[in-house]
């Protein structure tokens, strides 16, 4: 299922498992989250929404939309498991992980959010990568 130099069966895949990912994550690290941003069991209990699990769907099918692409850019021969998830790893440390730093920093949020949630985005980013490496083009 390619379109475009994009293997879209390889981007609905990474953008399943990254949210399957998130959801185990936050699950293991619910408490210390939760600390980190300032919420409480009884402040999420009162929030009972379904509008970021849209949210974070949809962005993880953007994300793995746009890293097909960049993984496409390296060249026939090169979308490989290894190059994939080299290339998802640079994106974090050049992206993703500056940008939340960045925000947290000036949102006086305290350190530990950042690693938390810099955290759940490398591992998705990473299982993208594998993913969409492994499938090629």
């Amino acid at each position: 299922m390619v379109f475009a130099g994009i293997n879209y069966l390889a981007v609905i895949v990474a953008a399943i498992a990254g949210f399957v990912f998130g959801a185990v994550y936050y699950m293991a690290l619910a408490n210390p989250w939760m600390a980190a941003i300032g919420f409480t069991k009884k402040n999420m209990a009162k929030n009972k929404t379904t509008m970021p699990f849209i949210v974070a769907a949809v962005a993880n099918l953007v994300m793995a939309w746009m890293l097909a692409g960049v993984v496409g850019h390296l060249g026939l021969g090169q979308i490989t498991t290894k190059n994939g998830i080299i290339s998802a790893a640079f994106i974090w440390f050049g992206f993703v992980l500056t940008t939340m730093a960045v925000n947290n920093g000036f949102g006086m949020r305290k350190p530990m959010l950042t690693v938390i949630d810099s955290g759940h985005w490398l591992g998705v980013l990473v299982i993208m990568g594998a993913i969409i490496g492994a499938f090629g083009l």
